[in-house]
């Protein structure tokens, strides 16, 4: 049986949420949006719970949480949304790296067509950013810094605390792209320097479809967001269209879940790696990133084609070599390119990525299947 080791794709949705997302597509049905009958009344009060659950993973208010399709249009929001403040502010300088998702990048770019200058920080091997290099690039004009908590390829941690303490006496707003990290490794997300948080249910055991972006008010003021979807209102004017109730109620029991037990669950996935990590010593690899995940590991064998690798593991392990999101392209990636990788290196990167219910890896298969086709 193949073992699903591409969890930073997406996640498997567990069965307590399952059950939840049932009860509301076949008994609680209604739509949060109608006040006049109890069947809407319950199902805004679904909605109202599950956005406390998501919020307790961030330690801040439920009102801050505004429902999205998932961290690509949380994204697309907190970065688009300022546009028009930028404008009228003066403000029109943007910092991100160059090894964001592209869900960072392309908003970001199509700002950048609109007039909008962007300074893009670099990394090493280690994958991190350099604080002193963000704290240089800072100007008084600087809108937006934009930078992912993990990265979805390398598994990467960020900084979180000393990028919040360099932003400390500017006001540039602060946006974390936490797709790989929210609930299930939480920790750093609960400073309030931080001011928008992108979340995707799907990466933490919750369902396709949902997510949220986080917007921390400063004193009493909301950041200076505009809609980029217009039609109906919802979610404070910012996120238009009918809220989508099962998905919502499984996400916040999710995120509840996975806050619940993230010391527990970030303890297990560390044990696996490191076995993997002792098997996968004979081979001389080159693990790509620093400072990782324990749910991510990504290296590259010498004379191991990634390509050749994901062919000879079916049926023991389903693995990837990169972002789901841009695995049709099939270019180098732009992440480990961006480290200063040797292309060779790039070439054999391969991407493992597992959960808390993964019980094990099938880590002889996964060496002989490597030593088979290593040149």
């Amino acid at each position: 049986m193949t073992v699903y080791l591409d969890m930073s794709a997406t996640t498997p949705v567990s069965t307590e949420v399952v059950e939840l997302m049932n009860k509301y597509f076949l008994e609680e049905y209604g739509n949060a949006g109608s006040r006049t009958h109890e069947f809407g009344v319950r199902a805004k009060q679904a909605v109202e719970k599950a956005r406390q659950q998501v919020a307790e993973a961030a330690s801040t208010d439920k009102q801050n949480v505004i429902f999205t399709s998932g961290a690509t249009e949380s994204n697309n929001l907190a970065i688009l949304g300022l546009k028009n403040y930028g404008i009228d502010e003066n403000k029109k300088h943007i910092i991100t790296s160059t090894i964001e998702h592209k869900a960072v990048l392309e908003p970001i770019e199509e700002l950048a067509k609109q007039g909008f200058e962007v300074t893009y920080l670099s990394v090493d091997e280690s994958g991190l950013i350099d604080p002193d290099e963000l704290s240089n690039s800072l100007r008084s004009d600087t809108l937006l810094v934009s930078i992912m908590h993990v990265n979805n390829e390398t598994g990467s941690i960020q900084p979180l605390q000393v990028i919040c303490d360099v932003l400390a006496d500017h006001d540039a707003y602060l946006h974390i792209d936490a797709a790989q990290s929210y609930a299930k490794l939480p920790q750093g997300l609960d400073n309030e320097r931080i001011d928008f948080i992108s979340v995707s249910s799907h990466k933490l055991y919750g369902p396709m479809g949902v997510g949220a972006l986080i917007a921390r008010k400063r004193g009493y003021l909301r950041p200076p967001l505009n809609p980029i979807m217009f039609g109906g209102g919802q979610e404070k004017g910012l996120r238009p269209g009918t809220l989508p109730v099962p998905l919502i109620a499984g996400f916040g029991l999710a995120c509840e879940q996975a806050y619940k037990n993230h010391s527990e669950w970030q303890q297990h996935a560390q044990t696996l790696k490191q076995t993997l990590l002792d098997s996968l010593g004979s081979l001389d690899i080159h693990v790509n990133g620093a400072n990782t995940s324990p749910f991510i590991l990504n290296f590259s064998a010498p004379g191991v084609s990634s390509e050749a690798a994901m062919v000879t593991l079916k049926g023991i392990a389903a693995v990837s070599n990169g972002s789901a999101c841009t695995s049709s392209s099939y270019t180098p990636s732009h992440v480990l390119t961006a480290m200063g990788l040797a292309d060779n290196r790039v070439s054999e990167a391969i991407r493992m990525s597992w959960s808390h219910s993964t019980k094990e890896l099938p880590v002889q298969g996964i060496m002989e299947a490597l030593k088979s086709i290593r040149v």
